[in-house]
């Protein structure tokens, strides 16, 4: 049984293939298109799906979006009742957004003409955005019973959502309506701070520890948090009016969030930041207190949810489930004792998710085994590479697997910086060894050449530590299996002078736990990079530049050509700057 999941006509989109309840492919639209969080029909990740498991589209047996305009109707129709005027022009984007998902079988005639449409038409299921979120995370869990938290800025009326998993079924047990969310709260303030685009919330979360949280009193009349209930709502005179719309997508895919403050919160809080003023003590602060009070908040929901369900394991997805530091400090503050994030915990999840839905929930097939890879996207052979870098006449010189770590390791500790392409491209927005940029974490200055000469961004935003998963707990205070980056732990503070790159100001790490088992390559090399330093780990950022992540030999060989790196690895073709 193949089983097709999409995101479409929504930020991130993706597709996802399931044999048998078992994924053999997985891939974001942005990795083709090279637009970030390109948000239309995700024509070039399904077919990148459909070769991977080798089948035509018509041997798809079930095809599941994320998406359910049905949902929340009545809620929908009293929400446009009470707010009228002014917002017809984003109720109509909304109407025209659904009726694409409401015909889906038109996009996959356009992909393949021989399909019979009406055939296409009876293999639709349309799952509810929040109820995807659930699934991606709790049916690709270990636990057969498990606490569920989807949370985000919106999708189909709803911003968050509780639940309980058992087996291969999600109960709902209560969710917050459009508008109140934290996704909006999160993303108003970041935009106050003079980040403005889409996907710019984890900016906030790395400024936050330059400074104290010293406003988190004045939020509390922002967003409200409901003792009764375990929930919340915004103070929406704090907020653009809702009836407005939020996010836009226009012809391009790109979507755009409108600004979403209102002067009352530009007085409470100063005015929006521009685009090149600096960033002053005050904004730091107020970073702070935006991030402790967002962590507050989702303890709060989480405690919550652990009295209804008297549970001891969380599944958590959704935008706001990739705020990594809140995610480091579950167990140590609610009475949850394991925690499960998938790879893809953004929108981009939504394909799995809606996949896993239609197999579990509808069609009652068992659990499959968990899913701790994220490595299902893109792949090619040597030999596909040294025919594409003969083309483009660059040098290059073939190593063994061993000399390679040898070559790479010893490249590493003179200093250099090294694009690192290996295996298939991670599926998610973290780099996990696959399509990944490395350095050596023992060096004061890797930080400030990492920003300043290839990764062009903010300086205070911190690189993360790829860890061998047996030196966990000689380095952090948390022993914790994180192979998805999903996670930040504090650093032991006798370790934090023996890996200055890696060790954020705070003392922290956004650690990636490295098993031989599910990365051997990228193990091979830590380990190989261990023996001559006696530390187990690599810094380990994004291979890209101001971009997607590189999904192919030209992407990355583009990007190393544009930027200061000193080593590009391809598989097992090497290519240097000096030849």
């Amino acid at each position: 049984m193949y089983i097709l999941g999409i995101n479409a006509y929504h930020a991130d989109s993706s597709a996802a293939i399931f044999k048998d309840g078992v994924m053999i492919a997985a891939t974001e639209e942005e990795r083709f298109r090279r637009v970030k969080h390109w948000a239309g029909f995700p024509s070039m990740a399904i077919q990148f799906c459909l070769q991977e498991a080798g089948i035509t589209l018509q041997e798809v047996d079930h095809i599941a979006i994320g998406r359910d305009p049905r949902a929340k109707l009545r809620n929908k129709i009293m929400f446009l009742l009470k707010n009228p005027g002014g917002g017809w022009n984003a109720v109509l984007d909304r109407l025209k957004n659904a009726r694409k998902v409401s015909s889906l079988e038109d996009e996959f005639y356009q992909l393949d003409p021989g399909v019979d449409k009406a055939a296409i038409k009876a293999k639709i299921h349309q799952v509810e955005h929040h109820r995807s979120h659930l699934a991606s995370a709790f049916f690709a869990s270990p636990f057969e019973e498990a606490a569920l938290l989807s949370i985000d800025g919106s999708g189909d009326f709803t911003t968050t959502m509780i639940g309980r998993g058992k087996g291969n079924k999600i109960e709902v047990i209560d969710s917050v309506d459009f508008p109140h969310s934290v996704g909006i709260f999160y993303s108003a303030f970041t935009q106050l701070l003079g980040f403005p685009h889409y996907g710019d919330e984890y900016k906030v979360m790395g400024l936050a520890p330059y400074g104290e949280a010293k406003y988190v009193d004045k939020l509390r009349d922002v967003l409200v948090i409901d003792k009764s209930n375990g929930l919340f709502t915004l103070n929406l005179k704090y907020f653009r009016s809702a009836k407005q719309g939020i996010v836009t997508y226009g012809e391009d895919h790109i979507p755009v969030v409108a600004s979403l403050y209102t002067p009352l919160m530009e007085e409470k809080f100063g005015a929006v930041r521009k685009k090149d003023e600096p960033l002053t003590q005050y904004h730091k602060d107020l970073a702070a207190s935006v991030q402790r009070f967002t962590e507050e908040l989702i303890f709060h929901i989480l405690e919550h949810l652990k009295k209804t369900t008297g549970l001891s394991k969380v599944c958590i997805a959704g935008g706001v489930a990739q705020n990594s530091v809140a995610n480091g400090k579950i167990t140590r503050n609610t009475g949850f004792q394991e925690v499960y994030i998938p790879s893809a915990g953004h929108d981009a999840g939504i394909s799995m998710g809606a996949a896993l839905y239609v197999y579990n929930q509808v069609l009652n097939q068992p659990r499959k085994a968990p899913i701790w890879t994220a490595y299902t996207g893109s792949r090619f052979t040597n030999e596909v590479i040294e025919a594409y870098l003969k083309s483009r006449n660059i040098e290059y010189t073939r190593y063994s697997d061993e000399e390679l770590y040898e070559k790479v390791a010893n490249r590493l500790i003179d200093a250099g910086v090294v694009g690192w392409f290996n295996g298939r491209a991670e599926f998610g927005p973290r780099a996990l060894g696959a399509r990944s940029i490395l350095a050596d974490p023992r060096r004061l200055d890797a930080k400030e050449l990492l920003n300043s000469k290839i990764k062009r961004r903010e300086s205070f935003r911190p690189f993360a530590p790829s860890i061998l998963k047996e030196y966990v707990s000689e380095y952090f205070e948390v022993n914790d299996n994180v192979p998805f980056m999903e996670k930040v732990f504090p650093i032991k503070a006798e370790k934090h002078a023996s890996i200055p790159a890696v060790t954020h100001v705070d003392g922290t790490g956004r650690l990636q736990t490295v098993d031989k088992e599910l990365t051997p390559r990228y193990y091979q090399l830590i380990e190989t990079f261990r023996q001559k330093t006696g530390v187990p780990i690599l810094l380990n950022t994004s291979f890209n530049e101001n971009e997607p992540i590189v999904n192919s030999p030209e992407n990355a060989l583009e990007c190393f050509l544009r930027t200061n790196m000193d080593m590009l690895v391809l598989e097992n073709c090497v290519i240097t700057r000096n030849g």
